[in-house]
């Protein structure tokens, strides 16, 4: 069920000269809602006087115990400049759980590959520790443009194998990920979330070994509750609502 709640911030960490990790706690104390990996939140901006619209983020993690959630927020424009200034105990608004969630594999011995690029490896961190935790070893392909940009590598080693490509070659296989080595072997499931050409080409790649796939949609969203219509996405179903019907769709309904 959607909430809205004020969320207080536990911590703000500059990880990256464009990336801040937010940890937040509800105000109220009470336990977080249900979250299922994929899923995202629109927060509020405060005090900007060119962003009107809440901004959709990605759930980089959820953590029970503490009472937390985390976001993975890149430097895109003032809305999102102004939440990597806030400060521990600041307060932000968000509406929470929104949209569908990836597939957890029924076959626990499935082999499966997360594909994330850029800010699109937000989502993968609570996916695979959530596969983890259901008995399934995920591995992780991850991509950047150079070693220096890569992000949470630590915690993303602490879930599964982790693989990487580097447009330069300072770290990893040289070059986009779809020619990362990982891919010649034989994967059940591949996820990926991140630019949408790096995505249409893993999803070729998923159809060319036969892995079923499922990718996190960044389209454009204004309001996440499927009302305002700018994040529609033609599929084999008609048009429908990414911020309703995914982000997450698997590539037998997409028309790519």
């Amino acid at each position: 069920m959607k909430q809205i709640r004020d969320f207080k911030i536990v911590e703000n960490r500059r990880i990256h000269r464009s990336y801040t990790l937010l940890r937040l706690t509800p105000t109220d104390g009470n336990p977080l809602p249900e979250i299922k990996p994929g899923q995202f939140v629109q927060v509020a901006v405060e005090g900007s006087r060119t962003t009107f619209l809440r901004r959709p983020i990605s759930i980089n993690l959820v953590d029970t115990e503490a009472n937390e959630i985390w976001l993975l927020v890149r430097n895109a424009g003032d809305g999102t400049a102004r939440l990597m200034e806030l400060a521990s105990g600041d307060v932000i608004n968000l509406v929470l759980p929104l949209g569908t969630g990836f597939t957890i594999p029924e076959n626990k011995h499935a082999r499966v590959l997360l594909v994330g690029g850029g800010v699109g490896v937000a989502p993968l961190l609570e996916f695979g520790r959530v596969l983890k935790s259901n008995g399934v070893a995920p591995a992780f392909l991850l991509g950047a443009r150079s070693e220096g940009d890569l992000l949470e590598l630590d915690l993303f080693a602490n879930i599964g194998d982790v693989y990487l490509s580097t447009d330069d070659g300072s770290v990893g296989d040289p070059g986009v990920v779809t020619l990362n080595r990982c891919l010649h072997q034989q994967w059940d499931n591949i996820f990926c979330c991140g630019p949408a050409p790096m995505m249409k080409a893993v999803a070729a790649k998923a159809r060319e070994i036969g892995a079923d796939c499922e990718v996190s949609l960044e389209n454009m969203m204004a309001c996440g509750i499927g009302a305002c219509l700018c994040c529609v996405e033609k599929t084999v179903k008609g048009n429908v609502c990414v911020c309703t019907e995914g982000p997450v769709f698997n590539i037998k309904d997409l028309t790519w």
